[in-house]
């Protein structure tokens, strides 16, 4: 069905804008004739260019968590104001930034235009808005409170990009280090050294044990690096398949939680953003059980995941929360605790976000110690292996100028 840009003005004045589908020309303007459009403009979009409007959407997949926290709060902020759903939506196309999101609101606005609800009009774009955000404005939608939903659903998602942007910024160093250190010295040992050790090596005299493995690294990387890059790849393409597997996957999930530091950090973020989801979905009004599945689906660790699958289970067949939560073994005894105490309480919304501040706050902290330690730990290193090869390299040119003496 060909797809029309229009321009107008609508029955107050205010100028309008946007696309509709229709069989022709004649229809387009029926219709929006019939929304009380006055349209000053109207062409049809080429074949070839709908492609490619279509096609950065489709490519980009899921909004990035800023921009969708970021729109969600502004359409929040208009409603509460009073302007209507579809006045709504289009501020929120002329206000986005990038157009390939703007397009991505305006095929939303669009739907809505048609009849339908805003969560089916979201539903319609794919993976571009999480389950999560679809079933949070369907609650706010049949109970009549879509703005405070949407409030509620923003806090949330600022909260989750916070915790991201903590995250990044703080390995980011250490990260950085890591990549250029490497690089450094692997230019050092396969393209400097080679060439000093050849000089020392027709000093003829014997050559000193640091120096003899300086030569020797060398010399296999020279020989082997390609061999060791090589298997390296291998390796991880063989790693990714067999994780690939349901088996793999959950072994391999279950080895990244045994790991001594990693496994707890991962644990702990994992319970704050099971707590924080669960918390938002019921105070949203969510049911438990739908509650419970929807926050499953976004654990990224299947391990946790089959732990919440078993306690949906449990709480099906009539258990309490806390329960089947403290028998899974795998989350912090912090949440079951609290969950006991919110369910008995009959605060259990509030008590799961609490949970998830508490962990969220455990992990900024184990984060901070562990990049404190981490980052005087690898200037030791790189200082160490450089220090290493002055030392293999100026101590024959010290022994031979003795010589000389």
């Amino acid at each position: 069905m060909p797809l029309f840009d229009y321009s107008g003005f609508d029955s107050n004045g205010k100028k309008a804008k946007g696309s509709l589908e229709a069989n022709g020309k004649r229809v387009a303007l029926e219709q929006l004739r019939e929304q009380g459009i006055f349209v000053s403009s109207l062409e049809e979009q080429q074949k070839v260019s709908r492609n490619k409007r279509a096609w950065p959407i489709a490519r980009s997949n899921k909004l990035p968590i800023n921009d969708l926290a970021t729109t969600t709060r502004l359409l929040a902020t208009l409603l509460q104001a009073g302007v209507p759903l579809d006045e709504a939506l289009l501020s929120l196309v002329e206000q986005v930034g990038k157009p390939a999101q703007a397009r991505l609101f305006n095929q939303v606005r669009e739907a809505v235009r048609q009849g339908h609800s805003l969560h089916q009009a979201l539903s319609e774009q794919g993976r571009s808005f999480p389950d999560l955000y679809q079933r949070m404005v369907q609650v706010g939608e049949n109970s009549g409170s879509l703005d405070k939903v949407l409030l509620r659903l923003a806090d949330f998602l600022e909260d989750q990009a916070r915790l991201k942007s903590r995250t990044v910024a703080a390995l980011a160093y250490p990260v950085l280090m890591a990549i250029v250190g490497s690089g450094v010295l692997l230019f050092l040992v396969s393209f400097v050294v080679p060439k000093i050790t050849r000089m020392l090596v027709d000093l003829g005299q014997a050559l000193p044990l640091p120096t003899r493995l300086l030569i020797t690294t060398s010399e296999l990387l020279a020989t082997y690096g390609w061999l060791a890059a090589l298997l390296l790849t291998i390796g991880v393409i063989l790693f990714r398949r067999y994780r690939k597997t349901p088996q793999g996957r959950l072994r391999s999930d279950g080895w990244t939680l045994k790991l001594p530091l990693i496994g707890r950090i991962q644990r702990e973020i994992a319970t704050a953003r099971f707590s924080r989801t669960l918390g938002t979905l019921l105070h949203s009004g969510v049911p438990l059980l739908n509650a419970l599945e929807i926050s499953s689906g976004l654990l990224h660790n299947r391990v946790l995941q089959q732990a919440i699958e078993t306690t949906t289970i449990a709480v099906r067949e009539g258990a309490s929360l806390a329960e089947p939560l403290k028998h899974t073994a795998v989350f912090p005894p912090l949440l079951a605790q609290m969950t006991a105490i919110g369910e008995r309480s009959g605060n259990l919304e509030e008590m799961l976000i609490k949970v998830a501040d508490s962990q969220d706050r455990q992990v900024e902290i184990t984060l901070s110690g562990l990049l404190s330690l981490l980052e005087p730990l690898m200037i030791l290193a790189m200082g160490g292996i450089i220090g290493f090869i002055v030392l293999a390299v100026l101590l024959p040119i010290f022994q031979a100028s003795q010589g000389l003496g």
